[in-house]
């Protein structure tokens, strides 16, 4: 009688088990999918749901038409705030230079090295990032002028402004592809 007893727990197990995978399943066939989600998609619902609370991101297909080499996935690197024009136009003050910037934020989870992005204007003044390691939900400036780098201010040591009233900042990753591109001006920001 014991080994019907012991069966009979093994069936209803293997059947419980069988119930959960179903389970686990029916989700992704609801939604016309035939497999339910492995960990690769999970990781792409995660950064999905990240660049929802907090980040920009831009429609990379729309992008890619207009001719810009965006990168094929989204990037948690983005471009933040913009202070353009300092001071004013003719002060070439280390402080009025240090007063514009240009704000990199990694809206991700995982902290991002990067060494090797560029940050430029319209005008082809571009700024190589070193090894600056962006921790997830920080964020770095870029300013124009001398200091000394920190975890939450970079410096370009340039002796003139170059962010103009009407400008783009374009940022683009260790591979030379565009991640992201904010513009002000004439109607912009």
């Amino acid at each position: 009688m014991s080994a019907s007893r012991t069966t009979r727990r093994i069936v209803a197990t293997v059947l419980a088990s069988g119930a959960l995978v179903a389970a686990a399943a029916l989700p992704a066939t609801a939604d016309g999918h035939d497999r339910a989600p492995g960990i690769g998609d999970l990781a792409d619902i995660a950064r999905q749901h990240d660049r929802g609370h907090g980040g920009r991101g831009h429609d990379n297909d729309r992008d890619r038409d207009r001719g810009r080499g965006h990168d094929d996935r989204r990037s948690p690197i983005v471009i933040g705030d913009v202070r353009h024009d300092g001071f004013g136009r003719d002060n070439r003050s280390n402080r009025a230079l240090n007063s514009e910037w240009v704000e990199v934020r990694n809206v991700g989870r995982h902290p991002v090295n990067l060494r090797g992005y560029t940050l430029s204007d319209r005008d082809g003044n571009t700024y190589r990032f070193r090894n600056v390691r962006l921790a997830g939900g920080s964020s770095v400036k870029v300013r124009t002028g001398r200091g000394f780098d920190t975890r939450h201010d970079v410096y370009q040591d340039r002796r003139r402004q170059i962010w103009n009233e009407r400008d783009t900042a374009t940022l683009r990753n260790d591979h030379g592809r565009v991640v992201d591109e904010e513009s002000w001006g004439r109607g912009r920001r």
